[in-house]
């Protein structure tokens, strides 16, 4: 009988020392018993922050300073690899392989300090650094403890374009790719350990996915090698009703559906990268989020459907760093295209919209960007709106820092009557005001702009008010593979 495949992808938590490296193993070596595995591993923790971090040094000149922060990386590496490697050959082997990559680090630190500039494509270079120390390393682990594995780097796999930081994937090349390399080591029930993050051009230049690009890393790759389940193994017990750290009543929920997971990542639910779930809902491949230090936990199953048990409300999240941006006053009533006008701007300086709201009065348009992207958004608005604003057809454009959005999720809020009064009644008795409202087309979102310091009453007056820690508790999970 055919084995089932699982990708399993490891955060930089789950690899964070030799002793999570350790149980990494354990997990790996207990499943590939009864399925094939294909593993993809993050950096380790805090490792890319410091190769990002050497680079931002080098490119301000303080090239001693970058130096140091490698030294520290090789420290941290030789420490685990002394921890979990006991041949000596394999030893020496990875030893060399660390230093060459650190060596490439050094080299491309000494470029950026000689010409102060740190370049898409380079910084890309460098980042990439730490899944391509941490993949060979969980390798050669996985093989002590008797697995037979071998590293892989995701440039030899994922094919994307070109567009630095932030590359999407050509999933039909990539599919390709992955039938030639991964497929035969899979029938050989060999364990690819692959490096997340990363991936390359068709003409073979380095690019990365974005910052937590290895979860988006893992669906990519079991949908080209059409897994029959991803386990995204992290450091929480699944998908939350809230933010723990916000709401101490929160639960873990059972089962949720793709569309709600997605929209709980997009705004800012944390356990997963926004576009993670993009690659597998065509094929339906069921995607878990698990806890690496609780394995028996059953964590929380994503799917088309998700769990029919809740009715409405399933998850709260928030974003806090984030501004509002208004453009308005009584003379835009008419003026054409103040609109397009408007979000072809934001959309020049590249900087994501994460809400929208009109007055239907249409004297105002809101909208909310990342606070990263509003000094340079609204600059590039007042220098579009420049003759409107001198003849007082736009009266101001204005930025407020000081906000936050919470979002209400929930497949099952389509058709369902009261959410939304139930929502706003519970902030109410909290005297929570409400700067902007907004309500996607598919029901099962509605979103809300509130005072920064006012987030954590409003997650936790709404949270009450669906009684989503009994909910949660309440409902039976599904079992885990």
């Amino acid at each position: 009988m055919k084995k089932q495949l699982q990708v399993m992808k490891f955060g930089g938590t789950s690899v964070g020392d030799a002793s999570c490296i350790a149980r990494v193993c354990e997990i790996v070596k207990e499943a590939s018993r009864d399925h094939s595995i294909l593993v993809v591993v993050s950096a380790m923790s805090g490792v890319t922050n410091r190769l990002i971090e050497a680079a931002t040094r080098a490119e301000a000149g303080e090239r001693d300073n970058a130096a140091l922060l490698i030294d520290a990386l090789r420290k941290q590496h030789d420490v685990a690899l002394n921890a979990l490697i006991h041949d000596p050959e394999t030893r020496k082997r990875l030893s060399a392989r660390i230093e060459e990559l650190l060596k490439e680090a050094t080299r491309l630190c000494d470029g950026t300090a000689l010409i102060r500039e740190l370049t898409p494509r380079t910084l890309d270079s460098v980042s990439s650094l730490g899944e391509r120390l941490s993949a060979p390393l969980v390798a050669a682990a996985l093989k002590e403890c008797g697995v037979e594995t071998e590293a892989v780097e995701a440039t030899e796999l994922i094919v994307t374009d070109g567009y630095h930081g932030a590359a999407e994937p050509a999933i039909e090349r990539t599919r390709e790719r992955c039938e030639v390399r991964l497929r035969p080591l899979l029938q050989k029930e060999i364990v690819p350990v692959v490096t997340g993050f990363i991936g390359a051009t068709p003409e073979g230049v380095l690019t990365t996915l974005g910052r937590g690009g290895s979860d988006y890393s893992a669906t990519i790759l079991g949908a080209a090698i059409s897994a029959d389940e991803i386990i995204i193994w992290t450091d929480v017990n699944g998908v939350l009703s809230a933010d723990p750290r916000l709401v101490p009543e929160a639960r873990t929920i059972p089962e949720i559906s793709y569309r709600e997971a997605a929209e709980l990542a997009y705004f800012g639910a944390k356990v997963l990268h926004p576009k993670t779930l993009r690659a597998v809902i065509a094929a339906e491949i069921p995607v878990w989020i698990r806890n690496t230090f609780e394995p028996r936990n059953p964590g929380t199953k994503i799917t088309l459907k998700g769990s029919g048990f809740t009715l409405g409300v399933k998850a709260l999240t928030a974003i806090k760093d984030v501004s509002l941006i208004a453009v308005g006053g009584p003379g835009i009533v008419g003026l054409p295209d103040v609109v397009g006008r408007t979000f072809s701007t934001t959309a020049s300086v590249r900087a994501n919209v994460l809400l929208i709201s009109q007055s239907s009065s249409q004297n105002d348009i809101c909208f909310i960007v990342a606070s990263t992207d509003a000094k340079r958004t609204v600059e590039a608005l007042r220098q579009q709106f420049a003759q409107d604003l001198a003849h007082h057809k736009v009266e101001h454009i204005t930025l407020d820092p000081n906000i936050a959005i919470v979002a209400v999720v929930g497949e099952n809020m389509r058709g369902t009557v009261g959410m939304a009064g139930r929502t706003f009644s519970a902030l109410g008795r909290e005297e929570v005001n409400i700067i902007a409202i907004a309500q996607g087309s598919s029901e099962s979102n509605i979103s809300f702009v509130v005072a920064s310091q006012h987030m954590s009453k409003a997650l936790a007056a709404v949270h009450r008010e669906f009684s989503l820690d009994m909910r949660n508790a309440n409902e039976s999970a599904p079992a885990a593979k």
